[in-house]
C-alpha cells in the first residue's frame, strides 16, 4: 500500500467518523436543517486544510448519519427532525398513534443505511458514464446553468415565482459582487454561499429586533412534548436487532433497495419530493394498512438518503460542476470554496475534489462515510433513541443550536471578506430569507442563482 493511499484512508476514516458522530448529535435536535448544518461545517472543514479524501468523507458521513438520527425527533416526539423528514410524517404520526413509534425508527434507520451502501457504487458508476461527454458538457455549461436553474425552481414549492424570482437575485448577486470587487480588489465566494444557506435562520434572528415579529415568538410556558415509552420486556429498544437487514422485512428491503437504485441514478429533482413521489407510488400497492406505513416509511427514508447521495456524488464526479439541488446548496463547499475549491469561470480553472480524486477514490471514500455513519448512529440511534430525544427535550435549546451556527458563519465571513463578507452575508440572507418563507424559493434554487452569476453572466456580457 502506497504513502499515499495510506495518508488518504487515514484522513478518511478520522473525519468521517468526526463527521458521523457531529451529525449523530445534530440529527436530534429536531428542525436542524442540512443545509444550514451540514454546509458551513463542510466549508469550515474545507478551509481547515483537511485532505480531500477527508473533506468527502466527513460530508457523506455527515450526511448519513444525520438521514439515520432525524428518525429520532420525526417518530419519538412528532416534529420533522429537519427538511427531508417531511415527507415522512404522515406514516410516523400513524404509526405512534398505534404504540409502535420504536418500530418506524428502527425501519427509517435501517432503511437510510441499505440505501446509502447502494447510493454510493450506483451513483460513482452513473457519474463515470456521465464523465465520457464532460467535454461537451463544459463547453455548454454557461448555458446550460439558466436551464438548470429555471428547471430547478419550478421544482420548488414557489413553482413560477421562483423562476421569476431567480433574475432579481441573480442581478443582486452580480452587482454586489461587481460592487464588493471594486472596493476590496476580489470578489467574494464564501460570504454569499453562507449568506443564503442559513437565510432563514438570518431573517428570524433580524426578526427579533421587529416588535411585530418579537409578538409572535413570546412564549407563557415551556413546550410539551409527548414521548411514548420504551417497549419493556424482552422487547426493550436495547435488544434490537444490531442488523439493519433484520429490521425490515424481505419485502421492505426488497422495495427499499429497489427505490435506492432507481432514485440514485437522478440527480435534478429535490430528494424531499422523489420520497413523495416514490412513497405514493409503492404505498398504492400495498393494502394492508399497516405494513402499507412500515413500508412506505421505509422507502421515503431510504430514497432521501439515496437521492441525498446522488445529487452530491453525480455532478461532483462527472463534471466538479453544481448542477442539482443538493449540489448547488448544502454540497456546495465540495465545489466551490475559494481559495481552496473553485468552479473556474473569468480565466480560473476548476479545481475541486473533482480534479483530485479519481472515480474509484470516490466509491472507496464515500462507503467509508457511509460505513462510519453506520458504526456510530445506527447502534445510538436503536440503543439510546428515547434517552437521547428526553435529553434533548428537556436540556439542549434549539436557540442554542442556532446562535452557535450564527458565530459560525459570523467568523467564516469576517475570514473571507472582513465587514465586507459581514455586509454580503447579511444582505443575501435576508434576501435569501425572506424568498425562502414567502414564496418558497429554497436554498438550492438561490445558490443556482449565484453559479449564474458567476458562470453565465460573464459570458452573456
Amino acid at each position: 500500500m502506497s504513502a499515499e493511499l495510506l495518508d488518504g484512508i487515514t484522513a478518511a476514516l478520522l473525519a468521517g467518523l468526526a463527521g458521523a458522530v457531529i451529525f449523530s448529535l445534530l440529527g436530534l435536535v429536531s428542525g436542524t436543517d442540512e443545509t444550514a448544518t451540514l454546509a458551513p461545517l463542510t466549508l469550515a472543514v474545507v478551509l481547515l486544510g483537511v485532505p480531500p479524501a477527508g473533506v468527502l468523507t466527513f460530508f457523506i458521513a455527515g450526511a448519513a448519519a444525520k438521514h439515520m438520527t432525524h428518525a429520532v425527533p420525526t417518530t419519538l416526539l412528532g416534529i420533522p427532525g429537519d427538511t427531508m423528514a417531511i415527507a415522512l410524517m404522515e406514516e410516523a404520526n400513524a404509526l405512534r398513534r398505534l404504540g409502535v413509534p420504536h418500530i418506524a425508527l428502527r425501519k427509517m434507520v435501517s432503511a437510510a443505511v441499505l440505501s446509502a451502501l447502494i447510493a454510493i457504487p450506483v451513483s460513482v458508476l452513473a457519474a463515470s458514464a456521465l464523465a465520457t461527454i464532460a467535454d461537451d458538457i463544459k463547453q455548454v455549461i454557461p448555458y446550460l446553468f439558466p436551464v438548470i436553474a429555471i428547471a430547478i425552481a419550478y421544482l420548488s414549492k414557489g413553482r413560477w415565482a421562483s423562476v421569476i424570482a431567480l433574475v432579481p437575485l441573480t442581478a443582486m448577486i452580480t452587482g454586489l459582487n461587481t460592487f464588493v470587487a471594486a472596493e476590496t480588489g476580489k470578489t467574494l465566494a464564501i460570504s454569499f454561499f453562507v449568506g443564503l444557506a442559513v437565510g432563514p435562520m438570518i431573517v428570524d434572528l433580524v426578526g427579533l429586533a421587529s416588535p411585530l415579529s418579537r409578538a409572535s415568538l413570546l412564549r407563557d410556558r415551556r413546550p410539551t412534548f409527548w414521548l411514548a415509552p420504551e417497549d419493556g420486556g424482552d422487547g426493550s429498544a436495547a435488544a434490537a436487532p444490531r442488523n439493519p437487514l433484520r429490521v425490515l422485512s424481505r419485502s421492505e428491503a426488497t422495495t427499499t433497495a429497489a427505490a435506492a437504485g432507481v432514485t440514485s441514478l437522478t440527480f435534478v429533482v429535490s430528494p424531499l419530493a422523489m420520497a413523495i413521489l416514490v412513497g405514493d407510488i409503492v404505498g398504492a400497492r400495498v393494502k394492508h394498512a399497516y405494513q402499507r406505513l412500515t413500508r412506505v416509511i421505509s422507502v421515503r427514508n431510504g430514497v432521501t438518503d439515496s437521492t441525498y447521495l446522488a445529487e452530491t456524488l453525480i455532478p461532483l464526479v462527472a463534471v466538479g460542476l453544481p448542477l442539482s439541488p443538493i449540489a448547488a446548496g448544502a454540497a456546495a463547499p465540495l465545489f466551490n470554496a475559494p481559495p481552496v475549491f473553485t468552479v473556474g469561470g473569468d480565466g480560473v480553472e476548476l479545481h475541486n475534489l473533482h480534479t483530485l480524486l479519481s472515480p474509484t477514490q470516490f466509491l472507496v471514500y464515500g462507503l467509508i462515510g457511509v460505513l462510519a455513519a453506520a458504526l456510530i448512529a445506527y447502534p445510538l440511534t436503536v440503543t439510546y433513541a428515547r434517552r437521547a430525544a428526553l435529553f434533548v427535550a428537556r436540556n439542549l435549546s434549539h436557540e442554542a443550536v442556532v446562535g452557535a451556527f450564527a458565530g459560525l458563519v459570523l467568523v467564516v465571513a469576517m475570514y473571507e471578506g472582513g465587514i465586507w463578507g459581514v455586509v454580503v452575508m447579511l444582505t443575501v440572507g435576508l434576501v435569501g430569507g425572506v424568498l425562502n418563507k414567502v414564496i418558497g424559493m429554497h436554498v438550492g434554487v438561490q445558490c443556482m442563482a449565484y453559479y449564474v452569476s458567476v458562470l453565465t453572466v460573464p459570458v452573456l456580457l
